[in-house]
């Protein structure tokens, strides 16, 4: 489960860019999917940072 935790951040990062890969190559882009997108990597990116700054303490 620790492992797991670890790499939330990253999952979620991971899940922004499928979120933002889709729409690109279907040809789907709007601006709703960018924000979308923006947000769950911005998320995930700041979740992966405090998670691992925790778990190191």
């Amino acid at each position: 489960m620790s492992e797991l935790m670890k790499n939330l951040g990253v999952i979620v990062l991971l899940i922004g860019v499928v979120i933002l890969a889709v729409p690109a190559m279907t040809g789907g882009m709007t601006n709703a999917v960018l924000m979308t997108g923006l947000i769950v990597i911005v998320v995930g990116y700041l979740s992966h940072i405090f998670i691992n700054k925790k778990a190191e303490s």
